[in-house]
């Protein structure tokens, strides 16, 4: 006498799904979103904080501002120098353009985009202090721009640094005139 067994054989290639096989891909499909799932926030945190990116640019009104008169704007956490300068400022920067004895070579038509405003991003580039001038009555140099007070460097009315420790001129933040008097930085 033959046992029978209840158990269903498969042949090798056929299209039988069992339990186990589903139990496969739904724990696979389980651990993918609970791997997603856990992931997400440090993904997530890689990304600019809300109150950076609201001050990823920095629209300035200029028509305050008189003649010979700097301002101090925020951009990015940077004080950015606003100078309104005036015809003898500026006659003044371009007739250093071609100084020799410029530590940063640089033409002041390439330092600005109307000659009657310059913009440059207030930290000295030897170690990030914050130069004087922006006030009345601060010192300004030898040669009427800013002054460092940290290792003396001072700059012209360019943003050019004409002596001391400081290694370049100001830096000139990326910048756009939305209107004649009213400028967009960032």
């Amino acid at each position: 006498m033959s046992a029978t067994t209840d158990t269903p054989t498969f042949e090798p290639g056929s299209d039988d799904v069992t339990r186990r096989d589903f139990l496969y891909v739904a724990t696979g499909a389980m651990a993918a979103v609970g791997a997603a799932a856990s992931l997400w926030p440090l993904i997530d945190s890689m990304n600019p904080s809300a109150d950076l990116r609201a001050t990823a640019t920095t629209e300035v009104d200029l028509a305050p501002i008189q003649p010979g008169q700097r301002i101090t704007v925020v951009w990015r956490g940077k004080p950015i120098f606003i100078d309104r300068r005036t015809p003898e400022q500026i006659a003044r920067a371009r007739a250093d353009d071609n100084n020799p004895d410029l530590i940063d070579p640089a033409t002041d038509a390439s330092r600005v985009k109307n000659p009657e405003w310059l913009i440059v991003i207030g930290i000295c580039t030897h170690l990030g202090c914050i130069p004087l001038g922006q006030k009345p009555g601060d010192p300004v140099g030898q040669w009427g721009g800013w002054f460092c007070p940290c290792h003396g460097s001072e700059y012209d009315t360019s943003g050019r640094v004409r002596k001391g420790p400081a290694p370049r001129n100001l830096d000139v933040p990326p910048y756009t005139f939305t209107k004649p008097d009213k400028v967009l930085i960032g």
